[in-house]
């Protein structure tokens, strides 16, 4: 990468770790406000997945028609819209005086928190070719796993200094302003950020696949329900074994190894071989969600550590994969469907895990769920090697 291009790249990344901070922020501190509202953390499990539930819902869903709005009003307009909206959403979120106004400050920052992927990927995706892509998307998800692994690490510290859960939420507010007014900026002075050239056009056409594309968002499906499962509860998951912040933090150390997963897979991923490595990425989840299932005391942060490091590493082959199957002046949308789908129908997984005591069988069920993406990943990799085969043949 240029110099130019890697600025653009550590930009864009930036507000990628901001929306993953405002994902993670409500589990963070979930606890606090069940405390509040519910008056018991046992009592206040359903409803905080409910909570969890209506902020990712939007954050999935509506990415499907933010990918619209970014294909025709620019990526950098969008983002800006993204993130001054968000910080606005935590000030509203910070002043509820009950579960319903939180509900929908959550479903509204998870509304305008959908913006981001569809906006900040389609605008690598146009700058970048297919042989940079990878690793630029590595560097992405770095940023990516920085955002989710800070927000434990914040929550506790807010904890520990008396903030409180609603001070908390003033004080995210205020990256999201800043960075939007640079976004704002870039997209008052830039009209042509997101004009495709005849010769990208032609370049990026050569591999249009639809029926892979489906595919691949149903293993996303999968691979949602699995995320939002694990990590809507996970400083509760390491609670009952450390104390609340301990558990906090414990969870934002867990998260950060995320890092080397998004790293490593930028750094091997190659575009013959996406489809097989997503496959093996999937297969590795199972041994260590069944772990997660039967650990009970330090063997829990090993557990999870690694499952982190290899559950985030699907990310940029993912990604990469969805640049790969679809045409370029439909990319936005194409991001915006998939992680609709992934974001938006995959967050149930937080609803079950909400309902749900057992710890053998809440890890077990989601062991299940990385199997059937392995087999959607499987087919996927026959699938593209016969259409490898044929259009060599």
């Amino acid at each position: 990468m240029n110099r130019a291009l890697l600025k653009l790249v550590v930009l864009v990344s930036c507000a990628h770790a901001l929306v993953h901070l405002y994902e993670l922020a409500l589990p963070s501190v979930e606890q606090e406000i069940s405390i509040e509202f519910a008056r018991s953390e046992a009592a206040g499990k359903p409803v905080m997945g409910w909570l969890s539930w209506c902020w990712r819902l939007p954050w999935g869903l509506g990415a499907m028609v933010a990918g619209w709005l970014v294909d025709r009003w620019g990526s950098r307009r969008m983002l800006a819209v993204y993130l001054i909206g968000c910080a606005a959403a935590c000030v509203v979120a910070a002043r509820a005086p009950n579960l319903g106004l939180l509900f929908g400050s959550m479903f509204v920052m998870g509304t305008l928190a959908s913006i981001y992927h569809p906006a900040g990927l389609a605008l690598i995706s146009r700058e970048t070719n297919e042989h940079s892509r990878p690793r630029a998307l590595g560097l992405h998800g770095i940023f990516g796993s920085t955002g989710i692994s800070s927000a434990p690490f914040l929550g506790a510290v807010a904890m520990q200094v008396g903030m409180g859960w609603r001070s908390f939420y003033v004080a995210l507010a205020l990256p999201g302003l800043v960075l939007g007014v640079v976004f704002a900026l870039l997209a008052k002075h830039d009209q042509t950020a997101d004009t495709i050239t005849a010769k990208q056009e032609t370049s990026e056409q050569r591999h249009v696949d639809w029926p892979s594309y489906f595919l691949l968002t149903m293993l996303a499906v999968l691979q949602g329900f699995v995320y939002s499962g694990v990590l809507s509860f996970l400083p509760r998951y390491f609670s009952s074994w450390q104390s609340g912040s301990e558990a906090k933090l414990l969870a934002g150390g867990v998260l950060i190894l995320g890092c080397i997963g998004q790293y490593a897979a930028g750094r091997l991923a190659r575009a013959d071989r996406l489809e097989w490595q997503l496959t093996a990425i999937s297969i590795l989840n199972i041994p260590f969600l069944l772990w997660m299932a039967m650990a009970s005391t330090y063997d829990r942060a090993i557990a999870a550590g690694l499952f982190a490091v290899v559950h985030f590493m699907h990310q940029p082959i993912y990604n990469s994969l969805i640049a790969k199957y679809t045409p370029l002046h439909r990319r936005s949308l194409c991001y915006g469907f998939s992680f609709a789908m992934g974001l938006g129908v995959g967050a149930v997984g937080a609803v079950c895990v909400g309902y749900m005591s057992q710890q053998l069988y809440i890890y077990s069920m989601l062991a299940g769920s990385a199997a059937a993406a392995a087999a959607i990943g499987a087919v996927l990799r026959v699938r593209n090697r016969a259409v490898q085969f044929a259009q060599t043949a």
